[in-house]
């Protein structure tokens, strides 16, 4: 009981720290289901893409996966989730990657995962899909945060946009088709959060 109460005070630390300065992290309705398909799963290796600070890789710890790569190319986030998953003391099952997610495939590339979980630059998530699925285990699943992006995927009126933000709906859209359309995975698309992707290898 003790220790619950320990980690509950560091959840709410945290999510009060993402508020004060702006750091996005996962809902919660989205958390829950993510840490449902941990606990269903059982993965033991997790490689999650944009680590921000540290929030959902010490949630994914603590509802059952072993093993947590994450990576971060900010430096303060970097530091802020360092000190995190130590506070946790996890610091021996996450291990933070400082690198951009698009450079960090050497640093992983011998490493087999059993679930890959995404929530970083919107407009690079076909990218990260595509390099770090390669070390996806047989029947290996996806996850992807954002997917509805605050509704904006699901607004039909672009030219309402700022000309940056119309570019990102697209991208994310055009990432909904290439999953949907993808062979190798059985992929559905959930509004839960701020919309949820999972993708089942086949």
């Amino acid at each position: 009981m003790e220790n619950n109460l320990y980690f509950d005070s560091l959840d709410l630390k945290l999510k009060e720290y993402a508020k004060n300065n702006s750091v996005p992290i996962i809902q919660d309705e989205g958390l829950s289901f993510l840490e449902s398909i941990i606990r269903i799963k059982k993965p033991n290796v997790i490689l999650e893409v944009g680590t921000a600070i540290g929030y959902s890789a010490i949630r994914m710890i603590k509802a059952g996966a072993k093993e947590v790569y994450t990576i971060e190319r900010d430096k303060v986030m970097y530091e802020e989730a360092k000190k995190n998953i130590e506070e946790a003391g996890f610091d021996d099952r996450i291990h933070i990657i400082f690198k951009d997610a698009l450079e960090a495939y050497p640093l992983i590339s011998g490493i087999k995962i059993d679930l890959l979980f995404i929530d970083a630059a919107k407009a690079q998530y076909q990218k990260f899909f595509e390099i770090y699925t390669k070390n996806l285990c047989d029947e290996g699943i996806v996850i992807c945060d954002n997917m509805l992006f605050h509704g904006m995927v699901e607004n039909k009126n672009l030219e309402e946009m700022t000309r940056g933000l119309r570019g990102l709906v697209r991208k994310l859209n055009m990432f909904h088709e290439y999953l949907l359309s993808n062979d190798n995975y059985n992929t559905s698309i959930y509004d839960i959060g701020d919309g949820m992707a999972i993708s089942i290898k086949k």
